[in-house]
């Protein structure tokens, strides 16, 4: 690392070296991080095991508090309950914690734990859905380097595939999870994600290393048996020994099978560990957190794959991250906490609610009130932040921005805004759950911001400071809409499964925004004349952004008519029934939250 970043080192390796210092910087703050709050005393708590059965009859070791948690027996058994009910439900004996056998209360009291255990998940699963994307957009900043070691296929048609695949296993996520758990799901699709990174890189990027893996490779047979490919022509360049392409097609749809596990279970993860003044900020971290990988395409590839020999060694790259982040997923991430960190998880527990399989859950969330518009709202975000991000190089090129290098740095600097903007307003939203006004104020910006990506005045010129601005700001209003729109559907689907519900924004979302990029690149090449008859005010303005506005326009029209109840906040007592608008107080009871459901069920 010191050699790549000092002066003789060449400026592709002093990036590739800064960019791998950053990363390890993150995970060594966020290891940190953890570490302080495991320690914390505050922390360490004596606790109760109670050892219960689930119906996949795994013994599962729950620890209740004893302070926390009156001994009392549940409506529901265990027995009745499905995994992705997060293990809390427990049928507890009337003197499972009283020594001397007389009954205590059964009043049902329990109040929320939150653990620091909360912050390795959300950081395996960030770091997954970074992986996930990074490599979906692996080969977007070098295309004549793959197109060149590929003879016949293009970079675009290979991330197509990626995204194809993404959708259609959207399908399945939710009932996976439900079946398998949340641990078991994450855990197969990073093993999953990890086989297709090492079949698209193979084992020849070691060709370098003294000694290494190659000796060994040879020995097993396993390069000669990748680098050959499944039985068909390897189409390779003369200089490297790429895998052949049959087995980057396998590795990419493997990789675009398991990225929806980290895309649709952010909700289900903060609904899970997070309390509710956490849960848009924890949403907002594992959802967008997949920007930060597309911009890592973009600095690291195109760095690093400059050559047939270099794209070997940035696809090696990628496996060996991935292969050490699926280990570290494999060990450390687990299903739930021993008890609900909030008390709408517990009321869904006491309930004995039962997820229905995904396509009943569709059904039931588009008869839902309200549920249609945090659906358009995370829609025209992610084909905004999608489009942007597509033609990037076109919208700096013609705002004065041409050299590469900066190019890519105000793509991941865009990207790096969509993530930061996404917990600064996420954290406000977790305070004081003002969805709608949030939501209303963040698309209003978006509309005004995307017109300077596009428009020219005649009298000034190209403004490339106004246009980076312009591009920073425009990520820090569209990104958090997704997050907050997310946590909205779940809130007002309550107690619907989070997983269904991110699965049904996803697919929408990526459909959408297959549909529109092929209008907006037709559309970038048009240019409509502002005033052309007066010098001082002449100007004009590209049709790509043209089409962007109306459509964040029209959806800031349809979404100030939402009108809904937030359901969960309901049963966490925010008074969430006026405009989707609600407090983040966390402190009501259960009963409480029982009966103003049933209220709230009895006027539909």
């Amino acid at each position: 690392m010191i050699v790549l970043l000092s002066k003789n080192a060449s400026m592709n390796n002093r990036r590739i070296a800064a960019t791998l210092l950053l990363c390890l910087v993150l995970l060594v703050c966020s290891s940190t991080t953890t570490t302080a709050f495991q320690s914390s005393p505050k922390s360490r708590t004596k606790v109760a095991s109670i050892s219960i059965t689930t119906n996949h009859h795994h013994q599962y070791n729950h620890q209740y508090l004893k302070k926390k948690i009156p001994t009392r027996t549940f409506q529901t058994t265990i027995e009745e309950q499905k995994p992705q009910q997060r293990s809390s439900l427990v049928q507890l004996n009337a003197n499972a914690n009283n020594n001397n056998g007389e009954s205590t209360s059964t009043s049902p009291t329990m109040e929320p734990q939150v653990y620091p255990q909360r912050w390795t998940q959300l950081a395996y699963l960030s770091l997954l859905a970074l992986l996930s994307d990074w490599i979906c957009f692996s080969v977007a900043a070098s295309p004549s380097t793959f197109e060149s070691a590929f003879a016949g296929h293009s970079a675009a048609n290979l991330i197509d595939i990626f995204l194809f695949t993404n959708v259609a296993s959207c399908f399945f996520v939710t009932d996976i999870v439900q079946k398998f758990g949340l641990q078991r799901a994450i855990q197969g699709a990073s093993l999953v994600m990890t086989v297709g990174c090492w079949c698209r890189s193979g084992f020849g990027f070691v060709h370098d290393w003294d000694g290494g893996l190659v000796p060994v490779a040879q020995a097993l047979g396993i390069n000669d048996y990748v680098t050959g490919g499944l039985a068909a022509p390897p189409t390779i360049a003369q200089d490297g020994s790429l895998v052949s392409y049959w087995l980057i097609l396998v590795g990419t749809i493997l990789v675009g099978a398991a990225q929806p596990f980290f895309q649709c279970t952010p909700p289900m993860l903060s609904a899970t560990w997070f309390a509710s003044n956490e849960r848009a900020t924890s949403t907002a971290v594992a959802l967008n957190f997949n920007q930060i990988g597309i911009a890592t395409a973009f600095l690291v590839g195109g760095s690093m794959a400059t050559s047939p020999g270099g794209l070997e060694d940035y696809f090696g790259l990628i496996a060996c991250l991935c292969s050490v982040v699926t280990l570290g997923t494999l060990l450390q991430f687990q299903n739930a906490p021993p008890s609900p960190p909030s008390t709408s998880e517990i009321e869904k527990l006491q309930s004995g609610h039962v997820e229905p399989p995904f396509l009943e859950s569709v059904q039931k969330f588009f008869k839902t009130p309200g549920f249609i518009f945090p659906l358009l709202a995370f829609v025209c975000s992610i084909s905004i932040t999608n489009i942007v991000g597509a033609f990037i190089d076109e919208v700096m090129t013609r705002g004065g921005i041409t050299d590469q290098f900066q190019i890519d740095l105000a793509g991941a600097g865009f990207e790096l805004a969509i993530l930061l903007g996404g917990i600064v307003i996420g954290g406000y939203v977790d305070k004081t759950k003002e969805y709608k006004k949030v939501t209303l104020a963040c698309i209003a910006a978006t509309a005004a911001l995307v017109i300077p990506l596009g428009l020219t005045e005649h009298a000034v010129g190209q403004e490339p400071l106004l246009l980076l601005l312009a591009l920073l700001g425009l990520g820090m209003a569209a990104g958090p809409v997704q997050p907050i729109n997310a946590e909205l559907a779940v809130d007002v689907t309550y107690p619907g499964d989070e997983t269904a519900v991110e699965s049904v924004q996803q697919i929408g979302g990526n459909l959408i925004s297959a549909l529109l990029v092929p209008v907006a690149e037709y559309a970038a090449s048009q240019d409509y004349q502002i005033l052309p008859q007066s010098p001082e005010l002449a100007s004009d303005i590209r049709g790509d952004v043209v089409l962007l506005t109306v459509l964040a326009g029209l959806t800031l029209l349809v979404f100030s008519f939402f009108d809904a109840p937030l359901r969960r906040t309901l049963a966490e007592g925010g008074g969430g029934e006026v405009n989707g608008e609600g407090s983040g107080d966390d402190t009501f009871s259960t009963t409480m939250g029982i009966s103003k459901k049933k209220e709230l069920v009895s006027k539909e």
